[in-house]
């Protein structure tokens, strides 16, 4: 997938379809680590050598890892994009996964674990996805343990298993966004990803057969976990609509309204603005290939956690009961037609976005046809959507105390 720009700044990468749902419970954080250890040397090059290829020529390299994919990608001078689609093909088809290096690499992952238990406002939202996805794959956390990683570890040979069979040529996404001709671009992918020596086979087969996950009801019900943190932390959510929904968009725009991340969203205007007793609210709306969840999540002085419950509650109640009037339709369709133009100035996101949507829908528009889309929404749809997604008494509630 190729979209040209007039920056001289590419940004290529490659999209795997593979991560934390594709793990076994005793492999959980395989993929996570795999990400980190394919920079740990390849057919071709040391770690050390990979960091100079690109960092010598002023450029960026970098992965993440979700509950759905594994991406690898680079920021570079457009003249050496040829050097950034060679390299990004031998990450993912012939690392060696040495093993005093990926040893090293394991305790760095430990280190990525602790720091993340010791920021509550990251970690909630773990916890709230074990809460929703609850007896599927996807209710394990993206890191995995420590006792599945020294598992995991001990035997590199399982890790080159593991992405043997899940990095399909079909599951595989090859993107660049950037000032180079899309005929050049084609070639030196088909230069880079079928010419490696050393390079294991990737053969097309049948697409891997993933556990669907069935949205089914949700029971009202909460938890409550003893954190010992300063201030209270709450989640509140439930189950949303997939990938491709035809509500996705609406639904896009709708949590936009409720907690998205402007100042005039009515959760900030109502929790910090008018009453003063939350630094950060927010809500949101995470759609995956087969399902999804929408939330909110505020953190507040433990004192004032009932007060700021009401206050959700309320708002949330607003907008199942009374349905958007057409001038604040407008004016919500306005303000997030400017989000939209000014995140697609970032090279970055939009590459990645486009990636995205390629690898699960098999096309990429553009911001612009996107919110021609959106627009379409009307205030009846708006209700309908508040009335499944966000009632109170549906909801799932998570609380750090």
């Amino acid at each position: 997938m190729h979209r040209r720009t007039d920056s001289p700044v590419a940004y290529t990468g490659v999209m795997v379809g593979a991560g934390t749902r594709d793990e076994l419970p005793e492999q959980n954080g395989m993929a996570h680590y795999i990400e980190h250890c394919v920079f740990k040397g390849t057919a071709r090059h040391s770690a050390r050598q990979i960091i100079r290829l690109v960092e010598g020529i002023g450029g960026e390299i970098n992965a993440y890892t979700t509950k759905e994919e594994t991406t690898f990608y680079a920021a570079t001078p457009v003249e050496h994009v040829q050097l950034t689609l060679r390299l990004l093909s031998e990450l993912v088809t012939c690392p060696t996964f040495p093993k005093r290096e990926t040893d090293k690499e394991r305790t760095v992952i430990y280190d990525e674990i602790e720091s993340y238990n010791d920021s509550p406002s990251e970690l909630i939202y773990d916890d709230f996805e074990a809460l929703v996805f609850d007896g599927h794959p996807l209710a394990m956390p993206v890191l995995g343990t420590k006792k599945t990683l020294r598992r995991i570890s001990q035997k590199p040979e399982t890790a080159v298993a593991w992405l043997r069979e899940q990095y399909r040529p079909e599951r595989i996404v090859v993107f660049c966004q950037g000032n180079v001709a899309p005929d050049r671009i084609f070639r030196l992918v088909e230069q880079a990803f079928c010419s490696i020596d050393g390079a294991p086979s990737l053969e097309v087969g049948s697409t891997l057969a993933r556990k669907r996950f069935e949205n089914g009801s949700t029971s009202p019900r909460s938890a409550i976990y003893k954190k010992h943190t300063h201030q209270t932390h709450v989640m509140v959510g439930q189950h949303a609509y997939p990938l491709g929904h035809k509500n996705q968009l609406a639904l896009y725009l709708l949590n936009n309204i409720v907690g998205g991340g402007s100042l005039n969203s009515r959760l900030n205007l109502s929790l910090r603005e008018a009453h003063g007793l939350v630094y950060q609210v927010e809500s949101t709306y995470m759609p995956l290939s087969d399902t999804g969840y929408w939330a909110t999540y505020f953190a507040c002085e433990p004192e004032y956690t009932e007060q700021c419950m009401a206050l959700l509650r309320h708002e949330l109640d607003r907008l199942t009961e009374h349905p958007l009037s057409e001038s604040q339709l407008r004016n919500a369709l306005r303000q997030l037609r400017g989000q939209m133009a000014i995140a697609a100035q970032n090279q970055e996101s939009s590459a990645l976005a486009m990636a995205k949507s390629m690898l699960y829908c098999g096309s990429a528009p553009t911001w612009q046809e996107t919110f021609r889309k959106i627009a379409r929404t009307t205030t009846s749809q708006l209700l309908d959507i508040s009335r499944e997604i966000l009632r109170p008494d549906n909801l799932l509630t998570l609380r750090y105390e």
